[in-house]
This record gives C-alpha cells, sequence and structure tokens, in this order.
C-alpha cells in the first residue's frame, strides 16, 4: 500500500491540475470536486487515504453534491478496505466504470529514458496551435473543448509543444504541485507517430521538474490502453494503484455525467 502522504499529495495534485470549479474539502479525509464539464476526475470524490472509509459518509457527500446542483459520482482506489463502502454504493444503484491505473517513476529514473527534444517549448499557457493539437483528431470536440479549458484555468501548469518546421507537431500538459509533476493530455500528430515526439515533450516536462526540485511523476491511464502501458513500462513507471469511477444512473442539472 502507498504511504498516505503520497496518496494524499498524489490526490490534491491531481485535481489542482484539472481545475474543478468548486472543490468542498470540509468532509475529513475526502476532496469533493464539482465541474459541469467532462472531465471525470474535477466530478468525483476522492478519498485522501486508502484506509477503510466510514460508508456513512455516503449520505452526507452526496447532499452536498445535491445542494449544488450535481448527481454525486466517486472515484475510489481498488483496495480490500473499500469493499464494504463499494458495497453500500451499489446497493444505492451505483456501478463500476473505467478502470485506471495511477503509475509512478522517479524525474531522475525517468530522464536518461527520454529523447532529448530541442525543438520543444513550455509555455505557462496554451497557445492557438497547443489548442489546436489538444483538440484535434480522435477527441469528441465537446469533450476536449471541456478538458482545454480545464487545463487553461490550472495553477502551476506548463504547457509543452514539440514544434518543427514553424507547426505544433506534439504537445503535453505537465502539473507542478504537492511533490509532483503530472504528466496530462499528451498528444502527437498521427502522421508524426512513430518519432518518439511524445517522449520529447515529456523530456522537457522533466528537465522542468528537475529544475523544480520535484523528483517525482505520475500519471493516470486507462487499464485497457495496451499501448500506453507498454510505453510506460518501458520508460520505468510503476502501478502505484488502480481506481474506478462510481456512478449512479441519474444526471447532474447541469449535464449528463461523463464516461471517463
Amino acid at each position: 500500500m502507498p504511504a498516505a502522504a503520497d496518496v494524499e499529495s498524489l490526490e490534491r495534485a491531481t485535481l489542482q491540475a484539472v481545475a474543478p470549479e468548486f472543490i468542498d474539502d470540509t468532509v475529513p479525509g475526502w476532496l469533493l470536486p464539482m465541474d459541469p464539464g467532462t472531465v471525470g476526475r474535477a466530478q468525483c470524490a476522492v478519498p485522501l487515504s486508502h484506509a477503510a472509509p466510514d460508508a456513512g459518509l455516503i449520505g452526507d457527500i452526496t447532499e452536498r453534491y445535491r445542494a449544488r446542483g450535481f448527481a454525486v459520482a466517486w472515484r475510489l482506489p481498488d483496495v480490500p478496505a473499500f469493499g464494504p463502502f463499494t458495497q453500500a454504493l451499489g446497493g444505492r444503484g451505483f456501478t463500476r466504470r473505467q478502470p485506471t491505473l495511477t503509475q509512478v517513476t522517479r524525474v531522475a529514473d525517468l530522464l536518461p529514458r527520454l529523447p532529448q527534444g530541442p525543438a520543444v517549448q513550455l509555455a505557462d499557457a496554451p497557445d492557438a496551435a497547443w489548442l489546436a493539437m489538444f483538440l484535434g483528431e480522435g477527441l469528441d470536440p465537446v469533450d476536449g473543448a471541456s478538458r482545454s479549458r480545464s487545463l487553461a484555468r490550472a495553477r502551476g501548469t506548463g504547457f509543452a509543444s514539440f514544434i518543427e518546421g514553424g507547426q505544433t507537431l506534439a504537445c503535453g500538459a505537465a502539473s507542478f504541485g504537492h511533490g509532483w509533476l503530472g504528466v496530462h493530455g499528451m498528444r502527437t500528430a498521427a502522421s508524426q507517430r512513430g518519432r518518439g515526439l511524445a517522449g520529447a515533450v515529456m523530456h522537457a516536462m522533466a528537465l522542468e521538474a528537475q529544475r523544480r526540485g520535484i523528483e517525482r511523476v505520475f500519471l493516470q491511464v486507462d487499464a485497457s490502453n495496451a499501448p500506453a502501458l507498454a510505453l510506460y513500462r518501458r520508460l520505468g513507471f510503476e502501478t502505484a494503484w488502480g481506481y474506478a469511477y462510481w456512478r449512479g444512473l441519474r444526471r447532474s442539472k447541469r449535464g449528463a455525467p461523463p464516461p471517463l
């Protein structure tokens, strides 16, 4: 089991990166992000510990979401201690969806495995070319717009672009906070895949993390994404824990809960 301090710092870093409109942090041991967009991590109640939670909190947390016009959803670790809690959720009609892996490594271990990219630029805000790449092929426009707004309002995020011939060919977002480099929003133009551009983008992120004195890296990847998992394994990432989303059938007054 990861150290409790690592769980809390990483979950806080995750919400810093996805920047929900509002976070209720008044329930001890929990963060309750609320957002009308499509980013699941910005909408789901998440525990700050992997110790057994009190199922009696389900009603209170549900009411807190309802009071702000949202249907409650949960992002919970796949650990035995949460068995009674998830069983109680199942009794309320919630179902487990989208298994995801939280993977971690150290900056010092990551850097030697990555190709250097002199063409990579790291900016404090996303420019038009970064957004065009992020919102490009293969991404639902509504989902992409929601995610780009979330990233753009996040604090402590750097926006990396691999630029060649005046064109942005790959991009990613790096969050710096709570002792972690978080890797998010990685995209590469379809015609440029296989050149190692994503690695070059990540190299620039890791160098900036090293400059800031940040020693650890995390990312979150769909458990069924075999190509991504193979890449991250080659880069030295290891799974710290898995989690899943628990959602009900009822929709929020401000929009339907997203599948992700």
